[in-house]
């Protein structure tokens, strides 16, 4: 898609890094920009604009150019970000990858996205990670460097010194276009080899404004993001909107239990991520934290797994901040969302803007409301293209993506994820949707997590389990479980077999890994 042709309905101008820091600059060059709360430091608009001019400059002069793929290997710290912004400021491709979950994978991945300068943070091994990789290679640390600017110094922010910061000046000529290529990063997954995903800058814009609409964030907001910018979720839910408005966004390496209030009291945080794994610490492990303890946090959001309306019903119960559960993918950026003026508990909400949101039956006609079918997407929002574990690329420019998720959309179109595809149940002929025993097995008090799968049986071609983790001090037996659900499930949806287990396994999204349970329940001597 060319600039020209701009969806009309975007409420905010498409604006480049270049444009967008001088314009924060200039609004109130003292204000906090970024703070990264595990290194107790944090930067305004006004340095801001001009270490990343300076970075801009220098990599210039390192031989970068506009559509040159440049590899980020760090985990999250101001560096990371400034370094994002300095890649993007010069029209190139930042690569973020993700090196926790994908450390033995990371020279295979570099290798299939052929990068032209891979940056990694000190406190990685970045000589090994790097290693047989037929391009630069340069170590980074604090911003704060007072280096000499020598070409010599062997680590980034040192040989900024004495670069222009091009704070008044387009000396560099770079910038970029909404169609231009912007990123590449992983997808998240820990067992197996990821496939990196490909977007342009409209993609991004476009789910940021996204979030602006579902949050009704503003230049005012604080928030706080603990999760990865590797992953697409954290940069369109937190990234983009910073980068749109000009608010204020806090950091952290990973969730703390022990600080997370501790940093929203402490910088006044109004909104902050959140996932399933998350809310339910924060609602079965409390900390005897009320609403009146950190009355500037509004608004959280949950998304990568659905809650059930009890967990969402007591989480605001017990805290007083509006929850709003969020759907997307990371090829296709968000897909539904619940808003902050309209919400619906138990769904992800309507469908996001910008982009063609599709409920589809098995011949690729659109179901109607009430009917279950497939959700697929298409869009400017959506990616460009996947480079499979292999570094096989797939054009998907135009393509309708197939998200795997079930859903159903009710007459005013709210959507609710009823399973995925690949997890249906189907028992004597009939789909049964795993995530809707779930709900139940979660709305006894007594039950933490809880998840159920299709096993083979001779008769009806697959059989209900279910895995349930009780909570500290309850009790509970099979008879207790099944009775349960059978007090709200049809007959044939209440699970044959009950399995008492002491945490489920998830990814590290925290999704449930099902495939993980059929394995266990194969090799469970006891099963019957």
């Amino acid at each position: 898609m060319s600039h020209q042709n701009l969806p009309p309905d975007m409420a905010l101008p498409f604006a480049s890094v270049r444009s967008l820091l001088r314009e924060y600059r200039d609004r109130d060059p003292g204000k906090t920009a970024l703070v990264d709360l595990d290194q107790d430091a944090s930067i305004t608009f006004g340095e801001l604009d001009e270490v990343v001019g300076r970075v801009a400059h220098l990599l210039d002069e390192l031989g970068m150019a506009k559509g040159d793929k440049i590899a980020v290997l760090s985990e999250e710290n101001l560096e990371k970000l400034i370094l994002w912004l300095g890649i993007w400021r010069i029209g190139a491709v930042v690569c973020p990858l993700n090196v926790e979950i994908n450390r033995t994978h990371i020279a295979e991945i570099l290798g299939h996205i052929e990068p032209s300068l891979v940056l990694w943070h000190e406190a990685l091994d970045g000589k090994a990670l790097t290693e047989g990789l037929d391009c630069p290679v340069m170590r980074f640390s604090g911003w704060r460097r007072d280096g000499d600017g020598s070409p010599e110094a062997d680590e980034f922010f040192a040989r900024l010194a004495g670069r222009p910061d091009g704070s008044d000046d387009d000396e560099i000529g770079y910038d970029y276009a909404p169609d231009d290529l912007a990123a590449i990063f992983c997808t998240s997954g820990t067992t197996s080899k990821p496939k990196c995903v490909v977007y342009n800058h409209l993609s991004y814009w476009l789910s940021g404004l996204s979030t602006l609409d579902m949050l009704g964030l503003t230049a005012d907001d604080r928030t706080l993001e603990y999760r990865s910018f590797g992953w697409n979720s954290a940069q369109i839910l937190s990234f983009l909107p910073w980068l749109q408005t000009g608010l204020t966004l806090h950091i952290a390496n990973r969730f703390s239990h022990s600080r997370f209030f501790e940093w929203i009291k402490d910088h006044g945080i109004t909104f902050a991520a959140g996932v399933p794994t998350v809310v339910n610490m924060l609602l079965n492990e409390p900390l005897g934290i009320t609403a009146s303890d950190v009355p500037s946090l509004r608004l959280m959001t949950c998304s990568t797994a659905p809650l059930s309306p009890e967990q969402w019903a007591e989480f605001e119960r017990m805290y007083g901040v509006t929850l709003l559960q969020l759907y997307g993918m990371s090829e296709a950026g968000w897909i539904c969302g619940n808003r902050h003026y309209r919400r619906r508990m138990g769904t992800v909400g309507p469908p996001a803007k910008h982009q063609d949101f599709r409920i589809v039956d098995g011949d690729g006609a659109t179901c109607a409301p009430g009917v279950e079918g497939e959700v697929t997407v298409g869009g400017p929002q959506t990616c460009l293209g996947t480079i499979s574990p292999d570094g096989e690329f797939e054009d998907l420019s135009g393509v309708r993506i197939r998200s795997g998720d079930l859903a159903v959309m009710d007459d005013d179109g709210f959507v609710t994820v009823t399973g995925r595809t690949k997890d249906l149940i189907i028992r004597g002929g009939v789909n049964i949707a795993p995530l809707e025993i779930d709900n139940v097995l979660l709305s006894d008090p007594r039950v933490l997590e809880a998840a159920a799968i299709g096993i083979p049986d001779d008769i009806y071609g697959e059989e209900i389990v279910c895995y349930v983790v009780v909570k500290p001090g309850e009790a509970l037996s099979d008879d207790d479980v099944r009775q349960h659900c059978a007090e709200t499930l049809a007959e044939f949806k209440v699970p044959k077999q009950v399995r008492f287990i002491d945490a489920l396994p998830k990814s590290d999204r925290g999704k449930v890994r099902r495939e993980t349970l059929k394995e266990m329940w194969a090799t469970d001597d006891s099963r019957v």
